[in-house]
């Protein structure tokens, strides 16, 4: 049976990630609503959307990616996304051939075209991999919507003025985490509203 202290705790986790999200509200509307219609933009005028991340966020370029090409919560034509963590082949080729940094910006030299849109997820902003993802994504003339926390790190030095992105206002990763899920659902909610608007 569960002690008095782990239901304290689990009860402060909850609230620990209630707050996270009530914090970032103000914050990151605005931006959210931003990345929504460029990525509706995108996908409706034939682009698509490449998704990565390391680890959890990985995890999060996945959900996102799959969300779209099957469907959120209610049926609609399939949207192109594919996300670079999933391809093991490729990674481990491209890790051992040239460089851990490299697995995601060499597919998204392989994969990208102009006005096509990079959802890059780094609680940190820091990571390498990711960072070269969305400098090789500037080289395509690709959009990048950037999932980010903590003071936004390396990517949100080197991001262009068309560019979005979405800062947790958290030091935490799991709370930074949990608010990226939020916004992926939010993104795949309002995308499907855009294009496919439910007729009364």
């Amino acid at each position: 049976m569960s002690t008095d202290n782990t239901v304290n705790n689990v009860k402060a986790i909850f609230e620990a990630s209630i707050k996270a999200k009530q914090d970032s509200i103000n914050d990151l509307n605005t931006p959210i609503a931003s990345a929504i219609e460029k990525m509706a933009f995108a996908l409706k005028n034939g682009n698509k959307i490449l998704s990565c991340g390391n680890g959890g966020s990985a995890a999060d370029a996945q959900h996102f990616a799959a969300e779209l090409v099957c469907r959120f919560e209610r049926e609609r034509p399939a949207l192109a996304a594919i996300a670079l963590t999933v391809d093991t082949s490729a990674l481990t080729a491209i890790s051992n051939d040239y460089h851990y940094d490299e697995t995601f910006a060499r597919q998204v030299d392989a994969l990208a075209k102009e006005k096509d849109v990079l959802l890059a997820i780094s609680t940190s902003g820091f990571s390498p991999n990711v960072v070269r993802a969305v400098e090789q994504a500037h080289k395509h003339g690709m959009v990048v919507v950037a999932l980010t926390g903590r003071d936004g790190g390396q990517i949100a030095k080197i991001l262009n003025t068309d560019d979005i992105e979405i800062r947790v206002p958290s030091e935490s990763t799991a709370r930074i985490q949990e608010v990226h899920l939020l916004t992926i659902h939010c993104l795949c909610d309002q995308i499907d509203s855009i294009l496919f608007p439910i007729k009364d």
